[in-house]
């Protein structure tokens, strides 16, 4: 299953797959250029590639497309027609929500499905490589005839003109599908086909699953785990081994797919975790340290070491005197390096690389002093099983952000680490041990760095076939699929016209290999063993054979259900029990009342019998009546089932309002009770003989309570039976009381007063009628009950809502309740709060919704009478309701500060080497002087004179310096950082010669077989003189910064303009290559400072408004 987050997670999250939820329309009317290239990839079979295309979509005017959605043109793929939905603003999230859609899906036959793999794109016009695309798969049908990602990516990135998704205003869409013939997913059996089952997915818990599956496949690694001690008493969902146990034996011996829940749930995870897409690699070494740490102390101690662990000698040798350090580590697996490396040789040539130490980087030999050496790291043994992690997704720095490296990489299916004369052993390794290896496992990741799927290539016994382990389904594969076509890389496509001269297409395969296991030749006898029942304890065999059998009484069950009809009984008991305390509209609830589980050949005499064992009630006492849904969605007996129907079988009842024969059949059991309390003959009833059911409310305690039924006369009037009624609710008998008729509750309620002196037929009452009751309000009384009427307090119960409300600072926590209305206004609510909290002023409270699929807080708080009720507070997408509600005490009201703007703002100062990050309030149409004038006042200025100014600064690049009168509304410091300075002298008594240039620091790094400059640090103005040499430049340039000569004298000087360097020499007159320019010099030509970057790497964004990191995997049992 393909998982990513849900629509309103961060977008470092994932998000749910889903399709959206708005019905289809036509499509709407776009200015558009669409262009449709021929694509391929490759599945299952593997005589015929199956049919493919890329279709780019390009959106012009793209920001001022004023609909809600709308539809590309249609392309046609395997003889389908296809089109993209888009979501501009998004599809009720802040993200640009994006689908595949099946454009003729109303035009076609009742029952069509079609399977397709697809990704979309959004495509970066700047850098290609920063193109937005997710990858996902889907059996399109009548019900879900569009599939893609509501969270595809986030409205900022999109519309900021600086990350190059929009140029020119014009957005490029595009699609890659390929159409696969459609596999009865439901009747396809991988047992039967392939001898193998696969695992269920909890959510994203593909990475797991192939993981599992390739230890699994290690025979000696399932026989250790069976051979862990475990007793009886364990409970699976809290031992990890017990849960490993269970997992492998199902694995072995079921017919089916099995579940992983208990494994997680041993694992102390809670359903988040089993949502979050975790490292594979991290899993694995927390699992096998978990595992190791449990082995202690048993009969398979030392297992894991014994399997995966390797050891290599890490050594520091002197080139010029006789002294070396060597340091012996050990490894579980290696991390081996793709980018610049076409294979796994070359990627173990670059792991025994030696590094020269000389220069200012000499090593310092204790009683030798500095000296130049030579570093590196040989192996000195290598595990029988090798597992090799490759380094599939990197930092990029520039972007401060991960990436997916998709670059083509080979790997062997035998792989020689001997080769070479042992070039990667280190002197004292065992030169007769052979380390011949042969590939077992290939695990691949589908898709992109934020999502994407996981599955296994595994050949279990080594032989040459090769199964792919995919969730639920496994399938037979043949070894191109297994080997060649997980390289990643970029394959290429014969011309869409063979007979014109045009340029082939090329497409990036994001389906890739990044984890191999390897198993050595010596050792595969040994690893590559039998494992059967032998191996399994005792305890484990009985209890998972008695799961089994459950498992199977369970399935029987359910495949005999139509032979038997559940009938649930209803009594005066149930209503009794449950009026006032579980419910409090109609009559009961059918799931809490007594089964019976009936043949449907049984005659309902017999069925009779069984309710008089059961209640202790002669079948002569018993009345049944059947219920009947009404047109207002009301459930109330009906009548009293007739001789010829009790003389039928259970199976031919039905009820009134149910055309269908239902497997449930709900009756109401009326017993007549005499005067010693026992059961008596019914009585009869005549047509014109009414059953009603009374509730009593008492104001006083705010309750309802079921107090009996009574048989009335249709023409008779309710102030004939009033004397009855108050005997039955323990009244005197002159008692004043109230009736009302209990109507319906949904939507809304209605329950309306009863006139005592018309008669029942005039009141339209009939059979299973519910009569509320209570006694005549007195005026003083109304003023002390909060619902004085049986009406108002129906109307309480209807719309009553608890609430859990929680500080925004702590949104993992419950703090308090409330039991609130769904109809209390947005100041009810506040006011409640405040009251709940101690706080004088519920303006001050600000309250953001919750998220159900995030369970997280909007990212959008609820503004000051944003909404009319609680319901609207409540109700996330596609309706569904939460009882979650987050609140933060402000320091000024909320209606002021949603006037104010906050800029967050960071002040260089000019002498220290200090920033200081300030946030500033003001009213949003306050000026950008206004901000330094406040800025002013809180900041340490070199001199009282000074002048400061506000820069906007963007991947360490200046990009603009605000003027004072602009209005600040409109400035973001939510993707910018806001930089303020104070304005050199210098650059204020600019000659008419003089120019004011951008100096930016940078270095140079490998990127798709080029080097790319990386800008970093901090970017500064610098005024240069007519004249001026890169000398005379350089000598401010290092008084500036402060940097050491011997450090100085490194750093290389270059003009750069849009991102290509020319290196200057020292006698280059520096503003020669800048042109003059009204305003300064524009971002995109530079003086560049070349050198290494020795600032500490942040683990995550800048932004501290975006949770950008990645959850670890943690394991807490």
């Amino acid at each position: 299953m393909t998982m990513t987050t849900p629509p309103a997670l961060d977008q470092e999250e994932e998000e749910m797959l889903v399709p959206h939820s708005d019905l289809v329309e036509g499509p709407q009317p776009m200015e558009v250029v669409a262009q449709v290239e021929p694509a391929s990839t490759v599945e299952n079979q593997p005589v015929e590639d199956p049919p493919s295309m890329k279709f780019t979509w390009t959106i012009e005017n793209f920001t001022r497309l004023n609909t809600k959605k709308h539809y590309s043109d249609v392309f046609v793929v395997g003889s389908y027609k296809w089109r993209i939905l888009i979501f501009p603003k998004g599809n009720n999230v802040d993200h640009l929500s994006m689908y595949l859609d099946v454009a003729d899906s109303a035009a076609l036959p009742y029952g069509w499905s079609r399977y397709a793999q697809f990704s979309l794109a959004v495509v970066n016009q700047v850098h290609s490589k920063y193109s937005m695309r997710k990858e996902t798969q889907h059996q399109f049908t009548a019900r879900e005839s569009d599939w893609g990602f509501t969270s595809f990516m986030p409205l900022s990135d999109l519309y900021d003109p600086t990350r190059g998704y929009l140029v020119n205003d014009t957005c490029v869409v595009e699609a890659e599908v390929v159409v696969r013939k459609v596999l009865d997913y439901w009747s396809y059996d991988s047992k039967k086909e392939t001898g193998y089952v696969g695992l269920k997915n909890q959510g994203a818990t593909c990475y797991m699953n192939s993981l599992l599956q390739t230890l699994y496949h290690i025979p000696y690694f399932r026989k250790a785990v069976y051979h862990m001690p475990t007793t009886e008493n364990d409970m699976p969902s809290g031992s990890i081994p017990l849960a490993l146990q269970s997992l492998f034996y199902k694995l072995q011996y079921n017919d089916s797919s099995v579940a992983t829940k208990e494994l997680t749930k041993s694992f102390g995870w809670d359903t988040y975790d089993s949502f979050m897409q975790h490292d594979v690699q991290e899993l694995n070494r927390v699992l096998c340290e978990k595992l190791e740490d449990k082995m202690k102390g048993t009969v398979v101690e030392g297992t894991i070491q014994q399997l995966f662990e390797g050891h290599h000698m890490n050594y520091i040798e002197c080139i010029n005197v006789d002294y070396k350090s060597t340091r012996k580590e050990s490894f579980y697996d290696l991390q081996l390096d793709v980018k610049g490396c076409r294979d796994v040789y070359a990627s173990f040539d670059k792991y025994v690389e030696v590094e020269r130490l000389e220069g200012d980087n000499k090593y310092h030999a204790e009683e030798h002093g500095l000296q130049d050496a030579k570093k590196g790291v040989l192996f000195i043994d290598f595990p029988p099983v090798l597992q090799l992690q490759l380094k599939r997704f990197e930092y990029d720095f520039m972007r401060d952000t991960m990436v997916k490296i998709n670059d083509r990489y080979e790997f062997p299916l035998q792989l020689d680490l001997d080769r070479e004369n042992g070039k990667y052993l280190s002197p004292e390794a065992d030169k007769s041990a052979r380390n011949l290896y042969t590939l077992h496992s290939v695990l691949v990741h589908s898709g992109g760095v934020h999502g994407g799927h996981y599955y296994a290539f595994i050949r279990p016994t080594l032989s040459d076939q090769w199964f792919k382990f995919d969730d639920e389904r496994v399938t037979k594969e043949d070894i191109k699929r297994a080997l060649e076509e997980q390289y990643g890389g970029e394959e290429e496509l014969p011309p869409a016209n063979p007979g014109f001269n045009n340029t082939p297409f090329k497409f990036t395969k994001y389906s890739n290999a990044y984890m191999l296991v390897y198993i050595r030749e010596s050792d595969k006898e040994k690893i590559i063993c039998n494992v059967d029942e032998k191996d399994i304890a005792e305890h484990l065999r009985i209890r998972l054979k008695k799961e089994q059998e459950e498992k199977e009484d369970k399935r029987r069950y359910k495949a005999q259900a139509h032979l038997y009809t559940i009938i649930k009984v209803a009594r005066d008991e149930d209503l009794a029990e449950q009026i006032g305390k579980d419910i409090y509209f109609d009559l009961v609830d059918h799931d809490k009342v007594h089964s019976f589980r009936i043949q449907k050949q049984t005659s309902f005499s017999l069925f009779k019998e069984d309710v008089a064992k059961e209640f202790g009630i002669p079948v002569q006492f018993q009345r049944f009546w059947i219920w009947a849904k009404r047109q207002n969605h009301t459930y109330r007996p009906n009548r009293p089932l007739s001789p010829q129907e009790e003389a039928q079988s259970v199976g031919q009842l039905r009820e009134v309002s149910n055309k269908a024969h239902n497997a449930e059949l709900k009756l109401f059991l009326e017993v007549e009770l005499g005067v010693d309390l026992r059961p008596i003959t019914p009585p009869g009833k005549a047509k014109e003989d009414i059953l009603l059911f009374f509730k009593l409310y008492d104001p006083e305690k705010g309750e309802l309570r079921y107090v009996g039924r009574l048989f009335v006369k249709s023409s008779a009037k309710p102030i004939e039976i009033l004397g009855k009624l108050n005997q039955m609710a323990g009244f005197a008998p002159d008692e004043e009381i109230e009736l009302y008729e209990e109507i319906k509750f949904e939507p809304c309620v209605m329950c309306e007063h009863l006139d005592k002196r018309t008669s029942f037929r005039s009141s339209q009452i009939e059979d299973g009628d519910i009569i509320c009751f209570q006694k005549s309000p007195r005026p003083e009384s109304e003023e002390e009950c909060r619902y004085p009427d049986v009406s108002s307090f129906l109307e309480y119960v209807h719309n009553r809502q608890v609430v859990q409300f929680r500080s925004l600072e702590r949104p993992k926590e419950d703090d308090f309740c409330l039991e609130l209305s769904k109809v209390h206004s947005y100041d009810d609510v506040v006011e409640r709060v405040a009251l709940r909290i101690g706080l004088d002023d519920p303006s001050k409270l600000r309250l953001t919704s919750h998220n159900c699929y995030s369970q997280q807080p909007k990212p959008q708080p609820i503004k000051y009478r944003g909404v009319e009720h609680l319901s609207d507070m409540l109700v996330h997408y596609n309706q569904q309701t939460s009882d979650i509600l987050y609140y933060e005490v402000l320091d000024i009201p909320l209606p002021e500060l949603q006037g104010l703007k906050n800029l967050k703002v960071a002040f260089h100062h000019a002498t220290k080497d200090e920033v200081v990050i300030h946030n500033i309030r003001l009213p949003k149409q306050s000026t950008v002087g206004d901000v330094i004038n406040v800025l002013k006042t809180k900041v340490e200025l070199s001199h009282p004179n000074a002048e400061v100014r506000l820069l906007e600064v963007f991947y360490h690049k200046i990009y603009k310096i605000f003027p004072l009168h602009e209005k600040i509304e409109n400035i973001n410091d939510q993707y910018w950082t806001l930089r303020a300075e104070e304005i050199p002298e210098e650059e204020k008594d600019l000659g008419s010669h003089d120019r004011l240039i951008h100096v930016y620091h940078f270095t140079k790094e490998p990127a798709q077989n080029q080097m790319q400059v990386q800008n970093f640090g901090e970017p500064f103005f610098l005024v240069i003189h007519e004249a001026e040499t890169l000398a005379e430049v350089k000598v401010r340039i290092q008084k500036k910064l402060q940097v050491p000569d011997e450090e100085f004298l490194k750093w290389k000087f270059a003009f750069l303009s849009m991102g290509r360097p020319e290196y200057l020499q020292d006698s280059d007159i520096v503003s020669s290559r800048f042109q003059r320019r009204d305003v300064y010099g524009a971002w995109e030509q530079y003086l560049g400072l070349e050198h290494s970057d020795n600032t500490p790497k942040r683990a995550y964004s800048v932004n501290q408004n975006r949770h950008t990191f990645e959850k670890p995997v943690k394991i807490y049992n």
